[in-house]
């Protein structure tokens, strides 16, 4: 097997952050996935990761949050998955959605996959002043906001070690209730690690009666502000503390000069998303999630495998038996 050292591709981690549109192609996600076990190629379109499938010689690749594909990058990348034999590389573009992208990447033989991250999600437009943002929010959003500043609920950025941990222990607490696949606690360690030494990752912390009952990590890249952690104990759940973290984020957001706040997710019918669309977002769909196929053979007996993994994975954390269970 031909496989290209992680130096071939590579590029300035100065140029590589100035194309990165997203934290997931900055060159600080790429040293946080190095030290996490992957081979990472830094390409002239951003960074792909390099994945092993279990007890095989196969390797998949991620590109994950790329720019908007063109036939030159989609063939670009079709050479470097033929010359480090990849059975696809798994797309998931940072951009909207419209018919000629759909057109472009089928023409190239991309096939739609497993999505990654939601297919949509929810941006909120950072610009307005504070007074119209709230004014924008339902008054359901609005009410509960004010209650729990009035049960004394205080929202602060802090980066401790000390509160890294409660956010360790409340993400273990809402693993264990909620019942779904999650990253494990070395995961989460190691990208906070990195991404707060970068200046990316931040934690909010909600304290209520002296403690701390609720937990996000935000990401902020260029004019970005993202929301892909959060935690929270059952305990006190009246004081409505996730409804003051989302307006301090908001506000936290503005006061460091970024213009929207992407949410990292919706999904039809769930809780959490009602929860979100109180603060008044602009649906985003992006392009979705596409398989570039290098290998037909092999990328056939890959979807039989995962058709076969995924409900089992599913049971498997309901049942408290996933090893990645936190």
């Amino acid at each position: 097997m031909t496989i290209l050292s992680k130096n071939t591709y590579n590029m300035t981690t100065n140029r590589l952050n100035e194309i990165a549109a997203h934290p997931l192609q900055t060159s600080f996600w790429a040293e946080f996935r190095r030290k996490w076990g992957n081979e990472v190629l830094e390409t002239k379109y951003g960074i792909l990761t390099l994945h092993k499938l279990p007890l095989t010689n196969y390797r998949i690749a991620m590109f994950e949050k790329g720019p908007s594909p063109t036939k030159e990058m989609l063939r670009y990348l079709r050479k470097i998955g033929e010359e480090n034999n990849l059975i696809f590389i798994k797309l998931e573009p940072n951009c909207i959605r419209n018919d000629k992208l759909v057109r472009l990447v089928q023409s190239e033989g991309a096939t739609a996959g497993r999505s990654l991250f939601t297919p949509t999600t929810f941006w909120i437009d950072l610009t307005p002043s504070e007074e119209d943002l709230m004014k924008s929010f339902s008054g359901k959003t609005r009410y509960n906001i004010r209650l729990a500043g009035k049960r004394g609920v205080i929202v602060k950025e802090d980066n401790s070690d000390e509160a890294f941990k409660k956010y360790l222990d409340l993400t273990r607490e809402t693993v264990s209730r909620q019942g779904f696949y999650a990253h494990t606690e070395k995961y989460h360690r190691l990208m906070w690690d990195v991404l707060k030494k970068a200046g990316i990752a931040h934690l909010l912390t909600a304290t209520y009666q002296g403690e701390i009952i609720t937990t996000w990590i935000l990401f902020a890249w260029k004019k970005f502000l993202y929301y892909p952690y959060g935690a929270s104990t059952e305990k006190h759940k009246e004081v409505m503390a996730n409804n003051l973290m989302m307006w301090e984020a908001i506000r936290f957001g503005k006061k460091i000069g970024l213009t929207t706040f992407d949410l990292w997710g919706r999904e039809e019918g769930k809780g959490f998303t009602k929860f979100k669309e109180g603060y008044n977002p602009k649906v985003i769909e992006f392009l979705g999630t596409w398989d570039l196929v290098i290998s037909k053979p092999l990328y056939f007996l890959y979807k039989v495998a995962e058709w076969i993994r995924w409900p089992v994975l599913k049971v498997f954390a309901q049942l408290g038996l996933s090893k990645n269970r936190f």
